[in-house]
């Protein structure tokens, strides 16, 4: 049986592949079954994983939710599953990037919006269109979105289900980035590789602090960040020697 989400390990970085190629890797509930059982190993594994990046196989990132699997009434075994498999990625306590190419739609839009980063190749087509189907979000795009790219943009994009281009969604926040298509996994590949030569601990922490800051007032996010910053970690000593030698 074909897997739906591939795995793949080393030098720290976690890769896990979107794995439905000839379906533009839509979303069906057996995909957001293995994606889980992933993001669950990958939370354990602090010490093995410092960074993720999610991408899909082919020529797509994600085209969306599968509407065939929604016409046949496939499940998932909870009603909140998709949104709460979402909210597990964003809270892992590793970066995760996105690595878009293709096709970015609505459930796959808001896959990536779990991620922490986005880099785009200018292949990339992203667009919210629930709208086109008689649809509305359920999995965390009213909340994701504004906060990544303006609520101005967020309401753009949902009232108009326009389709809008790598180029355009590096210029207005949604990604880092744009880059050509064939230089997207070498860009990403680089990116993980600085990520994870910083140390672990800073990279737990402040993504630990700029998640649940969100939740505050700035003053009150102040309060936070002082009284719930990790701190230094157990490896300050043996980098402060390196940086010494060198």
């Amino acid at each position: 049986m074909t897997e739906l989400v591939l795995r793949e390990d080393g030098d720290g970085v976690s890769t896990l592949t979107l794995n439905r190629p000839d379906a533009l890797n839509a979303l069906n509930p057996a995909l957001f079954i293995e994606l889980r059982g992933h993001v669950e190993s990958i939370r354990d594994d602090t010490d093995g994983v410092g960074c993720v990046v999610l991408r899909g196989a082919g020529r797509s990132f994600c085209a969306g939710n599968d509407l065939k699997s929604i016409r046949e009434g496939q499940e998932p075994p909870t009603p909140t599953f998709q949104a709460d498999t979402i909210d597990m990625l964003e809270a892992l306590p590793q970066p995760v990037i996105a690595e878009v190419r293709g096709h970015c739609y609505t459930g796959g839009l808001e896959l990536a919006l779990g991620c922490d980063l986005l880099v785009a190749s200018d292949t990339a087509k992203f667009a919210d269109t629930h709208g086109k189907w008689g649809m509305t979000p359920r999995w965390g795009m009213s909340q994701r979105l504004p906060r990544r790219v303006g609520y101005l943009k967020a309401k753009e994009m949902s009232y108009t289900a326009r389709v809008y281009s790598g180029a355009e969604a590096a210029a207005f926040g949604l990604a880092n980035q744009c880059v050509a298509d064939d230089q997207l996994e070498g860009v990403v590949t680089a990116m993980a590789a600085d990520i994870v030569a910083t140390s672990w601990h800073s990279l737990r922490g402040n993504k630990m602090l700029y998640n649940k800051g969100q939740d505050y007032t700035f003053r009150d996010g102040v309060a936070f960040e002082m009284a719930e910053s990790p701190g230094r970690g157990p490896d300050i000593e043996e980098r402060l020697k390196a940086f010494q030698k060198g």
